[in-house]
């Protein structure tokens, strides 16, 4: 089971801000925050402590058996996140085993979920940031994106936007990683990992 029902958790989508990076399969944190914030009925709005927007609400059924959710977007861009999510972490008095990274993941297939507690950044610059910022203590939820074909950098694979081949399956798929966020912190990892460790 969650531990201390009472407390919120925080949950932060990675991505980058801005129009241009909207679509970008280095932003599919993000888009799994909006779609969250969207079952929540609220609306991102910039908070005044963190470089970042932020929803409150909650997720799961009305009373104790609910839980209490802050959505993050840090506004920093995505190797400085460790900032805004550390000022908001202290500012919600949030334990990092109720932080939770919602990222994109080279090493596992597109389409593919895997839940874990803490582990190292495999080289995403969001994680590395959030780590250095408050240890690796945290959940991620990574959302598998594959790897570049060919010769092409990671870092042109990962600012490029989903393929249309991928776009077909993406709705599905954030769709899922937002299902696995909330039993995540309904159900506990175990459970998690059981339903949708792909």
């Amino acid at each position: 089971m969650t531990t201390d029902a009472g407390g919120p958790w925080l949950v932060v989508g990675l991505g980058n801000p801005g129009p241009e990076y909207a679509g970008n399969r280095h932003n599919v944190g993000f888009m799994v925050a909006d779609l969250l914030a969207e079952r929540m009925g609220g609306r991102f709005k910039r908070h005044g402590k963190a470089q970042a927007q932020v929803v409150e609400g909650r997720v799961g059924p009305p009373g104790p058996a609910g839980r209490r959710v802050v959505l993050v977007k840090p506004m920093s861009y995505m190797n400085l996140s460790g900032g805004p999510v550390t000022a908001l972490r202290d500012f919600y008095k949030v334990p990092a085993e109720r932080v939770v990274a919602v990222h994109d993941e080279l090493d596992i297939d597109f389409g593919v979920l895997r839940l874990k507690l803490g582990g190292g950044d495999n080289g995403h610059n969001g994680l590395k940031s959030m780590t250095k910022a408050m240890g690796p203590g945290y959940h991620r939820v990574r959302c598998g994106i594959g790897r570049p074909p060919g010769r092409m950098q990671v870092a042109d694979f990962v600012l490029k936007d989903f393929s249309s081949a991928e776009r077909k399956e993406l709705d599905w798929f954030v769709d899922r990683a937002a299902d696995a966020v909330e039993c995540l912190v309904l159900e506990g990892l175990e459970r998690a990992q059981g339903s949708y460790n792909s």
